[in-house]
């Protein structure tokens, strides 16, 4: 996971396969962003080939915690397997999910006066 600053956002890229083995460290990531004032998060899932449940539990436990301090997450360049598995699960109704990074930095919202990340 490498973190970067977009605009008007913070990205974080993920790569490999996110499963039961590196949800912990996802979710322990994502939280630390939280807790450090970011508040608009774009999650680069263009190296991602796989996800699973307790993955996808990780990404609703961040975009809850986001939403509980008037921040946003969403997701770019995800994949069509793990699009998929988004759709299949009703994630995708619940996160924004984007073709690109620059798409979803491109729909930003302001959050609570907060430039993002």
């Amino acid at each position: 996971m490498s973190v970067r600053p977009g605009r008007g956002c913070t990205v974080v890229e993920v790569r490999g396969e996110l499963d039961m083995a590196t949800a912990p460290q996802l979710r322990e990531g994502l939280q630390q962003l939280v807790d450090a004032g970011d508040r608009q998060v774009v999650l680069d899932m263009a190296g991602v080939g796989f996800i699973d449940s307790s993955a996808l539990g990780a990404l609703v436990v961040t975009f809850k915690s986001l939403r509980d301090v008037g921040g946003q997450l969403r997701l770019a360049a995800v994949r069509p397997a793990v699009r998929s598995v988004l759709r299949i699960t009703s994630v995708d109704r619940v996160i924004d999910i984007y073709d690109s990074v620059q798409a979803a930095e491109a729909d930003l919202r302001p959050v609570d006066g907060a430039a993002g990340g």
